[in-house]
């Protein structure tokens, strides 16, 4: 969400309802998809080809921890708000399966910025985010709320 101006990020001031961005874009591999689930999901359709056939997934499939992970990288990587991707809740959804080979990009859209009456410094945004595959189908659904500052001395 970095603009050309601002070096250190975006502030509540820049944002506006409706404002949609797009990320860089990356893509798994086999060897990834395996990598990750061995240390943090490591169930049989997220580790081995042949148990992942005979999976509900019909093949090896990404862990979603693994596919919210290069989200958050993507996210990152476009540029994030002055003082960080500051999470305050989120709705999380994986209607399909990341697969190897799987070229993913963030598709990003504000839909509701609230200034805080108790701390004038800040407001609250929240953003909803696909993951989109090479074909252009959802992998994951993320809406997400973010704490995102004020710009120094135009706090109320």
């Amino acid at each position: 969400m970095r603009t050309e101006h601002s070096e250190d990020g975006l502030y509540l001031d820049d944002l506006a309802v409706g404002q949609r961005f797009e990320t860089a874009t990356y893509t798994v591999s086999a060897e990834q998809i395996k990598a990750y689930a061995r240390q943090f999901d490591p169930q049989p359709f997220h580790l081995d080809e042949e148990a992942a056939r005979a999976s509900l997934f019909e093949g090896l499939a990404a862990s979603g921890w693994h596919t919210a992970a290069i989200t958050m990288r993507l996210l990152v990587e476009r540029g994030i708000p002055a003082g960080g991707l500051i999470g305050a809740g989120a709705e999380i959804a994986w209607p399909r399966p990341t697969r190897p080979g799987d070229t993913l990009q963030v598709h990003g859209e504000i839909v509701e910025i609230s200034p805080s009456r108790s701390r004038p410094d800040r407001g609250l945004v929240v953003v909803r985010n696909e993951t989109r595959n090479q074909r252009g189908e959802v992998v994951q659904a993320f809406t997400g709320k973010l704490i995102v500052f004020r710009r120094p001395g135009t706090a109320a």
